[in-house]
């Protein structure tokens, strides 16, 4: 389990950084530009995908102090509603790049045991109150491909080329086959 949470938290990184190469290619104006996202515009979607996986890392902190680095990028960053100008767009890009790589760090540095920790959240209504951390782990996941997927879909409207449908065999476990 543990090996493909690691292969997934590597892919997440790297498609998140394809992602914010097309961005980077883009104007300001047209990265910021309302889409119709939820998250508004294509910047917005990317501070939320980046503060994702902050807000994981920071849930999973009180369990495992001593594997994950503390993320705490000023709020400017991670606000949707406003737009970012060049130089704060590249100071995302070095947060978002922080976070993908404290999230394959921490998940490198997990025994079997480690997957199995519950943690408490208020979620499903109090019902129930903790899950194992395996299950948060993939939650993650699940929330990067999710958001990646409407960027995708966006990037497609534009024209814009992009495929993020795959994993890089490369990524693979090494002795899987």
């Amino acid at each position: 389990m543990k090996n493909t949470i690691v292969m997934m938290a590597k892919d997440s990184k790297e498609t998140n950084k394809q992602i914010m190469d097309i961005l980077d290619t883009l104007s300001e104006e047209d990265r910021e530009k309302k889409r119709g996202s939820y998250y508004g515009s294509l910047s917005g979607l990317a501070r939320h995908i980046c503060g994702g996986d902050i807000f994981f890392l920071g849930m999973f902190k009180p369990y495992f102090p001593d594997k994950i680095k503390s993320l705490s990028p000023d709020k400017k960053f991670m606000d949707h509603t406003q737009p970012l100008v060049k130089a704060d767009w590249q100071k995302l890009k070095e947060i978002f790049e922080e976070a993908g790589q404290a999230v394959i760090d921490f998940v490198s540095s997990l025994d079997d045991r480690d997957l199995y920790v519950p943690i408490k959240l208020n979620w499903y209504g109090g019902n129930p109150d903790a899950v194992p951390l395996h299950f948060l782990l993939n939650q993650m996941i699940a929330h990067g491909i999710h958001h990646r997927g409407q960027v995708s879909q966006i990037l497609d409207e534009c024209g814009i080329d992009n495929d993020y449908s795959g994993i890089d065999i490369a990524l693979m476990p090494k002795g899987t086959l």
